[in-house]
């Protein structure tokens, strides 16, 4: 897949171009990057970073970092894409010199987007401008309770389940690796301990189970009560594995909320939660 931050950058050709923020790349998203694959043109992504609204003043807890948006984006077919810095300079542009700079210049024919799509100064661009324009304009209805905003919700509230079935894939969250205070080894559970993004959304503290790299995984998320900790950490103990993961990329999919966090009578009992933690991690289904 090729990726752009300039108009100028892509190859003249006839495009499907799907326009919008697409974070989280959720159920709702996927059916307007199908309905420009649908078009038989070059289906293409415009798309912005940052995210328009954290630009506008708004704090925006992401579901998706940029690069993960894009290896969605190629995973469900994309060509191209064009990663639009979001700026002031941006922002103020006209919705008609928007449409004329961006997508008229890389030949953009066929344009999807979901039905409220609005775009230019102020918002004031809508589809029904890019029809007067002379695009192709493919309208696609908001699938009904599917929004990035409810899996916000639902993520918030620790409901892993619920919010896969929205996003048409397990809810992830993903950082670097970074040193810990190794204690997991010292317990015989080696933990990844993952540095996250500041503007990622993590979900609710507790321990989940999931994947990460192919492997089965017990998650914990949350300040390590039983040590008596205060810092938000999120570690992944994953089954089977023996390598080093030090200043590696993870991306966790999370598939099932176990249990709260919590503070343990003694260094035994934490041993057999974390037992019975690895236990129903490796019973646990991908919930789609």
């Amino acid at each position: 897949m090729n990726v752009a931050r300039q108009p100028e950058e892509l190859a003249t050709a006839r495009r499907a171009v799907a326009i919008g923020t697409f974070d989280g790349v959720h159920l709702g998203h996927r059916r307007v990057l199908e309905a420009a694959r649908a078009a038989h043109l070059r289906p293409t992504v415009v798309t912005f970073d940052p995210h328009p609204r954290a630009i506008l003043g708004n704090r925006v807890e992401l579901l998706t970092t940029t690069q993960r948006r894009l290896e969605l984006f190629e995973e469900l077919g994309v060509e191209d894409v064009l990663l639009l810095r979001f700026d002031a300079a941006l922002a103020a542009l006209a919705a008609e010199a928007f449409a004329a700079s961006v997508l008229g210049a890389i030949g953009a024919e066929v344009v999807t987007a979901g039905d409220g799509f609005r775009f230019g100064h102020r918002r004031s661009g809508d589809l029904d401008l890019l029809e007067r324009l002379g695009f192709d304009v493919r309208r696609v209805p908001l699938v009904e309770s599917v929004s990035s905003s409810h899996v916000r919700q639902l993520l918030a509230a620790g409901d892993v389940e619920r919010a896969a079935r929205l996003l048409g894939r397990p809810a992830e969250v993903e950082g670097t690796v970074v040193l810990g205070d190794q204690r997991g080894g010292t317990l015989g559970f080696p933990t990844a301990n993952v540095a996250v993004p500041a503007d990622l959304l993590v979900p609710a503290h507790g321990i989940y189970a999931g994947e990460a790299l192919g492997h089965r995984a017990a998650i914990s998320i949350g300040t390590n009560p039983h040590y008596g900790g205060s810092e938000r950490r999120v570690e992944a103990h994953l089954l089977d594995f023996g390598g080093d993961l030090y200043e590696e990329r993870l991306v966790i999919g999370l598939w099932e909320r176990l249990r709260d966090e919590a503070a343990f009578g003694s260094e035994a009992e934490l041993v057999a939660a974390i037992e019975d933690d690895v236990r129903r991690s490796r019973a646990a289904r991908r919930p789609v």
